[in-house]
């Protein structure tokens, strides 16, 4: 959803540089969004952004806030979307449930077990936000899941790709990644770029900002053959050396830029095939990622958003 610069102006307005978000709490309580009736606050709008940027340790600058801005409220909107479809269709989330998933991001981040909330306290951040995210996460995984019942993988599909697999054991291929940004959201592009060239977490942005389906995977497009990519995509990945990011590069409606990961020889390297397992898995997560993008953009065009300018 693309955010009109007024509204982003009203934005950076409202809550000022990053130094005074943290320095001051919201004086006056605004509606900055509504969906399908439920409000979201300029408080909870505060939260979430606190929340974005201690998570993800983005830099919040004149570069990279209009970005940032409008991926916390998409992800507000998305949050209030999945646990309204959630409770509409009785998914049932206990506060039991939710402590686990918070214990494990703990342990995957290697917090110290329950510290989560106090650090989200020092930084001035309702936990209650934290919360909901990981309700929200929940919620919306049991309900693609259950949208994909009976829609299961089959051997023809299995065997087609561990076939295919087998074949480009003796192709040359890149392993690229990928950010895609449309026209009307690329002003600050390069910028994007460069904030790339001096922070490693290319998968990190590629989730943030990509608009390409491949962001939920961090922006992860995995092997490509040689002579697959138009020339001009494929003319810019021959300059790059392994870890190295793209120029942005105009193509259809928008620009992309590109990590190179890997580069696959078979004259030189020694072909890896994926087990049945890997194939297995790498299929039902893509197909996953893609019931779940496909049904949020469905609940989203059903949904009344209303985005107070």
């Amino acid at each position: 959803m693309k955010l009109s610069k007024i509204f982003l102006a009203a934005l950076i307005a409202v809550f000022g540089t990053i130094s005074e978000l943290y320095a001051k709490p919201q004086q006056s309580l605004k509606i900055v969004a509504t969906v399908n009736d439920e409000i979201i606050s300029s408080t909870d709008f505060q939260n979430q952004l606190k929340l974005f940027l201690l998570t993800t340790k983005i830099p919040f600058n004149e570069h990279t806030q209009n970005m940032i801005l409008e991926r916390v409220l998409n992800s507000a909107i998305d949050e209030k979307i999945k646990l309204q479809s959630a409770e509409k269709n009785d998914i049932q989330v206990t506060d039991k449930e939710v402590s686990a998933s918070i214990s494990l991001f703990e342990k995957n981040n290697k917090i110290p077990e329950g510290q989560m909330k106090s650090i989200l306290r020092e930084a001035g951040i309702s936990y209650e936000t934290f919360r909901n995210q990981a309700k929200a996460d929940l919620a919306w995984s049991r309900l693609v899941r259950r949208k994909m019942m009976g829609n299961n993988l089959t051997q023809t599909e299995i065997n087609k790709a561990m076939e295919d697999a087998k074949k480009d054991l003796t192709t040359p291929k890149y392993f690229i990644s990928e950010i895609f940004i449309k026209k009307e959201h690329a002003k600050n592009i390069q910028d994007l770029v460069d904030n790339l060239r001096k922070d490693p977490r290319f998968e990190l942005y590629a989730m943030q900002f990509s608009e390409s389906p491949t962001a939920s995977g961090g922006g992860k497009l995995g092997w490509v053959n040689y002579g697959k990519l138009n020339v001009p995509i494929e003319t810019a990945l021959n300059s790059l050396k392994e870890g190295e990011i793209s120029d942005p590069i105009a193509y259809a409606d928008g620009y992309f830029i590109f990590k190179l990961d890997k580069v696959f020889d078979p004259k030189k390297d020694k072909p890896q095939m994926p087990t049945r397992e890997e194939i297995i898995n790498y299929l039902q997560n893509q197909r996953m990622e893609e019931t779940s993008r496909q049904y949020l953009a469905e609940l989203r065009t059903q949904a009344v958003i209303d985005i107070r300018n």
